[in-house]
């Protein structure tokens, strides 16, 4: 079966993205076609990119890469909940992308985003950098507004809407991580 890691990609105390990811999840497990599950790299402690060799070499010395490397490694696609910081990539999930490489090659990724200009320019960036990592990010992406998505701009109340929108992201992440099967041998 195809396993799709849903990565949250904020470690903000009170952060919105715990609910926006649990929401991609139970949308997810409606689906019979591949497996979910909820990766949140606030559960891995990642310190700031702390590994002596490039990560394409794979020659890891730390307990807690070793982990994260465990983890990424288990999955055929991933979906990305972001939020957008300072109209960029949170420092934390560029990081935590940033420990691995070999992992995340040949994989599909989508992106589900918030923030006041619902993600998107969060989302151009990790565009760029899955492409220099190998990974296909498939056309489709889920936005959400902190102000029509949210009540007081904390509380997650989607509106029905996006569910088309989660039901293609998982149609196209699912469809490119089984096609670049092969690849990964």
């Amino acid at each position: 079966m195809t396993k799709i890691a849903i990565i949250l990609g904020s470690t903000r105390p009170g952060r919105n993205g715990e609910a926006v990811a649990n929401w991609i999840l139970e949308q997810a497990k409606k689906r019979t076609d591949a497996e979910f599950e909820l990766v949140d790299i606030a559960d891995y402690n990642l310190p700031l990119l702390d590994e002596p060799m490039p990560a394409g070499y794979k020659q890891y010395t730390k307990d807690h890469t070793f982990k994260w490397s465990e983890k990424i490694e288990e999955f055929d696609g991933y979906i990305m909940v972001t939020p957008e910081y300072n109209h960029s990539i949170p420092g934390a999930l560029k990081n935590a992308i940033d420990f691995l490489a070999q992992e995340w090659a040949n994989k599909a990724v989508g992106f589900v985003s918030y923030g006041s200009a619902m993600g998107v320019r969060a989302v151009e960036h990790l565009r760029l950098v899955a492409g220099e990592l190998q990974m296909a990010d498939v056309r489709q992406q889920v936005m959400f507004s902190l102000f029509t998505d949210f009540k007081d701009m904390s509380e997650f109340t989607p509106a029905d809407y996006h569910k088309e929108s989660v039901d293609t992201l998982l149609d196209q992440v699912i469809a490119w991580s089984n096609a670049l099967k092969p690849l990964r041998g």
